[in-house]
């Protein structure tokens, strides 16, 4: 590991003015992530700003959405009794990702930045555009199993890790940042990046920009579930994940909401297969028939050819489960 600088943040403010003092600073919180990155030599940093000390652990309901603080722990967010009642979906997905030991360590806004788990990335032997731009991708013919299909470049074909953030991107949440500019809001569906020619770049958030809260609507779904296929039952990244929110009404379809995870380098939502499920009722002829159309514009490598067919699984197992609530 590198050395670096360290400072203890009290405000927002001095947080970010000490982001913008130098060139290569990071938030550190939790730390689950960064500290792994830095140790291998993935990353470094000239300065490491520790923003614990910040007033954004609360969860609180507001008029018409939920305002969740950044330093809000993982554990604390998928236990609250807000969520468990109303936005169950969150609390799902947080409990199929990572183990106890990490939940309790793990912040909201730590979450949201994660790296991808590729082992080509964190092998500093082998070539990764991720890590290190132009020297190439070694998982677009190497061990490619657990990649990308849909959203993918030439350039990267690696996948977020992340669960909470399928479930935050089926429920549209928002992300609030703050920074030298000011305040501003990132819709979910805008935060993470697909690769393109600039795979190193994960998300929008400016350089010295704080992630802050995350807010979700309210909504009215009767019916959810997180499914999450992966080769062992715990502490285990995904195959693939299904985040799955209906609103029924009269064995009738009003609402759906469905986002993947494991499949592409941002949580990939399905708008086309969302408005072919609104007016339907909730059989499973109409779930598969939902699900296929899930699948197109697919492209797949040597190792996970077997993805999508995986996915429509998924996905009609999901919806089925959801309406068995």
């Amino acid at each position: 590991m590198n050395q670096f600088s360290y400072y203890r943040a009290s405000t927002v403010k001095a947080a970010i003015d000490a982001a913008s003092r130098s060139g290569n600073t990071r938030f550190i919180a939790g730390g689950t992530n960064l500290l792994d990155l830095m140790k291998s030599g993935v990353l470094t940093a000239e300065t490491l700003v520790d923003i614990n000390k910040l007033p954004l652990r609360e969860i609180r309901q507001e008029q018409n959405r939920l305002h969740i603080g950044a330093l809000v722990l993982n554990s604390s967010l998928a236990e609250d009794d807000i969520v468990k009642k109303q936005y169950p979906l969150l609390s799902e997905a947080l409990l199929a990702g990572a183990s106890p030991q990490l939940r309790n360590m793990a912040t909201v806004g730590g979450n949201l930045l994660q790296r991808t788990r590729c082992t080509y990335f964190y092998d500093t032997t082998m070539p990764c555009n991720k890590r290190t731009p132009g020297s190439g991708c070694g998982a677009m013919d190497g061990i490619n199993r657990m990649h990308a299909i849909f959203g993918v470049s030439d350039q990267c074909i690696a996948v977020h890790p992340s669960d909470m953030c399928v479930a935050l991107a089926a429920l549209d949440a928002s992300i609030l940042v703050a920074g030298p500019k000011g305040q501003r809001t990132i819709a979910m569906k805008d935060f993470h990046r697909l690769p393109g020619n600039t795979p190193q770049l994960d998300n929008t958030l400016g350089k010295t920009e704080l992630i802050t809260a995350v807010e979700i609507p309210a909504a009215n779904f009767t019916n959810w579930h997180y499914l999450k296929v992966r080769d062992r039952a715990s502490y285990a990244f995904a195959l693939v994940s299904v985040a799955v929110a209906l609103q029924v009404e009269n064995n009738r379809i009003k609402d759906a909401r469905i986002a993947l995870g494991g499949v592409a380098s941002k949580p990939w939502r399905l708008p086309q297969t969302e408005q072919l499920l609104k007016g339907q009722a909730p059989t499973a002829d109409n779930f598969r028939k939902a699900a296929e159309k899930s699948i197109e514009g697919a492209v797949t490598r040597t190792y996970n050819a077997f993805k999508p067919a995986m996915v429509v699984n998924s996905i009609q197992t999901a919806l089925l489960k959801s309406v068995a609530i």
